[in-house]
């Protein structure tokens, strides 16, 4: 069934959003501007740069926004200590959601165990915190059978959501690889698309697919977008009585 907007309130819309903050030219007030608008939004998080974390953390206590933090952002080839060693500092900076990218090279090279290996000691740590680690699996590089085993690596890992890609690599999340890859978890496993999805149209259709939450960077024009359709339906109330409000 296609999801529609007067089945969904804007909570269930803005918490799906994780209002992304990554790219490396990013000045403080951009960021401290962008925490601001995400609080505003009321949105499920901010994901940041690991040097952003306190200055996140800051602005958005308080608040019902999470903050996320990168880890072996964005190619995903550093040594798993440095993993660590990167998702304990952010968790101590006060991140509680940490996205991370994971080993590309080795699962293209087959070393399994070593993906999984990776995964399961920043999961450790991160769960140890009451944090929430969302693997990255950077799809653009990645065969459909390398996508399925990094689907069943993650979840075997412990992992809470399998995630498309960083937004720096050639592609981002298409509706073939979300699918694949919700079909591939579990249930409780969650299901993030990063990349592309810049319009409500776009981020109602990969809600469809059974995506939990979309990195973005467009969020406000996605949730006003949703507030003036919201408030286009409440207008004139369907016959039978009206709707509830959204928010």
């Amino acid at each position: 069934m296609t999801l529609t907007i007067d089945q969904l309130s804007y909570r269930d819309v803005a918490k799906t959003i994780d209002h992304s903050l990554l790219k490396p030219e990013l000045d403080d007030a951009f960021v401290e501007a962008g925490c601001r608008l995400a609080a505003e939004y009321d949105v499920a998080s901010v994901c940041c740069r690991p040097a952003d974390i306190r200055r996140a953390a800051a602005i958005l206590a308080g608040t019902d926004v999470a903050v996320g933090a990168t880890i072996g952002f964005p190619h995903g080839n550093h040594l798993t200590g440095t993993k660590v060693f990167e998702a304990e500092r952010a968790l101590r900076d006060g991140a509680v959601e940490l996205d991370m990218v994971l080993q590309i090279a080795a699962l293209k090279s087959g070393r399994d165990a070593d993906v999984q290996a990776d995964i399961e000691a920043v999961v450790r740590v991160a769960h140890d915190a009451g944090a929430l680690v969302k693997v990255i699996f950077e799809n653009a590089y990645l065969t459909d059978d390398e996508k399925v085993r990094a689907c069943h690596l993650s979840e075997t890992a412990g992992a809470d959501f399998v995630k498309t890609s960083t937004g720096f690599a050639p592609g981002g999340a298409t509706h073939a690889d979300l699918a694949l890859m919700r079909r591939s978890v579990s249930p409780h496993i969650r299901v993030k698309a990063a990349g592309g999805v810049r319009t409500l149209d776009a981020l109602l259709a990969v809600l469809d697919l059974g995506v939990s939450r979309v990195g973005a960077t467009q969020t406000k024009p996605m949730l006003d977008d949703f507030r003036a359709r919201k408030a286009g339906l409440e207008v004139a109330p369907a016959a039978g009585g009206g709707r509830e409000g959204g928010h």
